[in-house]
């Protein structure tokens, strides 16, 4: 597979500092606009109302034809959404201010950071065993949420999941049958990861049945590499904005997001809300800031988007796990074996190793019900979990420990349950 891969944006602007402001005055922010039939100017597009106000000639790049060059200095991204009216570009605090007293601007926001949810434990973790090139090795993680047993009926074939987070090594050779597509938001890097902590993740999602190395939850799901975190493992919020928008207009079925922070943007909020409403199904890690309550960071915090936690071979919750009310299922994130750039495999704990299994998970369900809508895929998951704590739904387990198997065998609808409780 050649480097980039189909639909790879060429982001030329070889920056390290994920937060793209270019010189001291300027500072990157997210616009948000009223919808478009709630703004005193209808006749003009949000970009043009940017540029008068601000007096400027900044360009702006759309996330869903992929046509970036200098993100971050004189050039914008555009979220051409009805529901998700935003622009972020690089402003002096003179600009912002002309932009916020715009009526027809509903928030000026500052851009922030976010990051790979960190691996927790020795680093590298040596596994004793690792996987035979002669042999098929299946995960004791993906074995613990009864993904083989469902495989006869759905390996999640013909379902999208993207991997946003720091790209796929997608020359692996579990990885290389399953993946379809790649880009990158990150000024001046390819999708191609070489942190190693997207890799792992789509591996846990989808690595191939191929005869060799290890199998993920859903060995026949499309991959697509969504890098929105450097390779040092962090990005700016507005590009995990763009990748949510392209993955809306490509309409990707499951987003798997092994990422945070402890604050993010309302434009983030927006715009995930605006995914879930057009039939996508969110997938965060709920974070490693445990044992402490109401520690779960963003996005899995948002109602939209289904907060997993961490739990380990025993299944007992994950000390490192974050843990609170947003927490809908749990999932294996301690000591996960899956693959890492260069072709080789490694073990890795965190709750970022947790959010794959329930991404895997979701279309292998989607596969086996290929009618349902993302609600109802939700509903599945939650109804048929096991439950690990009190009964019910709980802050630690969610609604429980996400069971493949029943949530793909069940003949009949799920209860209506909420996203979050």
């Amino acid at each position: 597979m050649n480097d980039p891969m189909m639909d790879t944006a060429d982001l030329s602007m070889g920056a390290e500092d994920p937060l793209m402001g270019q010189g001291d005055d300027r500072k990157p922010v997210i616009i948000t606009f009223k919808k478009k039939d709630q703004r005193q100017d209808q006749s003009n597009d949000k970009a043009d109302i940017l540029r008068n106000a601000i007096k400027s000639d900044i360009d702006f790049a759309s996330a869903e034809h992929a046509s970036f060059d200098q993100v971050g200095s004189n050039m914008g991204i555009d979220i051409n959404l009805y529901e998700a009216p935003i622009l972020s570009a690089s402003l002096t605090e003179e600009e912002a201010q002309q932009i916020r007293n715009n009526p027809n601007v509903e928030e000026v926001e500052e851009d922030g950071i976010c990051y790979a949810m960190p691996e927790l434990g020795p680093e590298p973790l040596v596994f004793e065993g690792q996987p035979s090139p002669l042999a098929e090795t299946v995960p004791t993680g993906v074995s613990q949420v009864r993904a083989p047993q469902s495989w006869n009926s759905s390996r999640g074939a013909g379902i999208p999941v993207a991997i946003i987070d720091t790209g796929i090594d997608y020359n692996h050779p579990d990885l290389r049958p399953n993946v379809r597509g790649a880009i990158s938001f990150v000024p001046g890097q390819s999708p191609m990861d070489v942190h190693g902590h997207g890799t792992h993740c789509a591996g846990t999602v989808a690595a191939a049945i191929n005869g060799a190395g290890v199998v993920g939850v859903a060995p026949a799901a499309s991959l697509y590499a969504v890098k929105v975190l450097s390779n040092t493992g962090s990005g700016n919020w507005s590009w995990l904005i763009a990748g949510i928008d392209w993955c809306i207009k490509r309409n990707i079925r499951v987003l798997s997001m092994s990422l945070g922070g402890a604050s993010a943007p309302n434009a983030l909020q927006t715009m995930c809300n605006t995914a879930f409403s057009k039939g996508l199904l969110l997938v965060a890690a709920a974070g490693n800031s445990g044992p402490n309550m109401n520690t779960v960071g963003f996005p899995g915090k948002y109602r939209s988007v289904i907060a997993v936690s961490a739990i380990d071979s025993g299944n007992s919750i994950a000390n490192f796990s974050s843990r609170g009310p947003e927490v809908g299922l749990c999932a294996p994130g301690v000591n996960v074996l899956s693959c890492k750039p260069g072709g080789g495999y490694q073990n890795m704990s965190g709750t970022s190793m947790a959010c794959p299994h329930v991404a895997g998970g979701a279309a292998v369900v989607w596969g086996a019900h290929r009618f349902a809508r993302n609600v109802e895929i939700w509903n599945l998951m939650a109804a048929s979990a096991d439950n690990l704590g009190v009964p019910g739904w709980d802050p630690l387990y969610g609604y429980g420990r996400l069971d493949v198997y029943q949530a793909s065998m069940a003949l009949t609808r799920a209860p209506n349950m909420p996203l979050k409780p």
